[in-house]
């Protein structure tokens, strides 16, 4: 069953350049701008990796929201936990082929917060989503060769579960567009909730 068509009722302003959050959006039928935080994303010590991502969507949308202040904000931020280490965006191959030696043949936790912040009606949804992903076991020919295709180069723990990425993952537990970078049964039922967006029963 195809998901019920959204309506935007409230313009919405998504604070991430990322391609894979625009798109998930679009598919949604969410109408929005872009415009990217200028948040710095740095792990602070001894911050547990939960805390990180949600302190990090606050900060890009109260960034945002300082430039565009009478609008309605969604930002988000998605991490690869395992062992309690967050996994980044590689640095170079070495540093992806190192992440992904260490996912190999394992489970790893794919978290994103999101935050949808709508200043003059002073309302703010916060949620945290968390996914399993396991990994079949791979080989350091497998490694060398999906780092070759250069997809790993910007996706926080050197893989995109929607491209090529697929096929070094056994199976994810829980929410597949969260993996990809944004939660959307959540982010479209908070959506909904604040009266972001509808549908066509709504204007029934």
């Amino acid at each position: 069953m195809s998901p019920t068509p959204l309506i935007p009722l409230i313009p919405l302003i998504l604070a991430s350049a990322s391609p894979r959050r625009r798109e998930l959006l679009t598919k949604a039928g969410v109408a929005f701008c872009v415009v990217p935080s200028r948040t710095t994303e740095e792990v602070w010590p001894a911050e547990a990796p939960q805390d990180y991502v949600v302190r990090v969507a606050e900060e890009k949308a109260r960034e945002v929201a300082t430039r565009h202040p009478h609008t309605c904000i969604l930002a988000a931020d998605t991490i690869v936990e395992i062992e309690g280490k967050i996994l980044g965006k590689p640095h170079d191959k070495a540093d992806g082929s190192r992440m992904l030696h260490l996912l190999s043949g394992r489970s790893h936790h794919v978290m994103t917060a999101f935050v949808i912040l709508q200043s003059e009606r002073q309302k703010t949804v916060h949620q945290l989503v968390t996914s399993t992903v396991t990994f079949k076991t791979l080989s350091d020919t497998q490694i060398a060769a999906y780092l070759a295709t250069g997809e790993p180069a910007d996706k926080a723990g050197a893989y995109a579960v929607q491209g090529l990425g697929s096929d070094l993952v056994e199976c994810v537990t829980g929410s597949y567009t969260n993996v990809v970078g944004l939660p959307m049964d959540e982010v479209c039922a908070a959506l909904q909730t604040l009266g972001i967006v509808g549908t066509k029963s709504d204007e029934s």
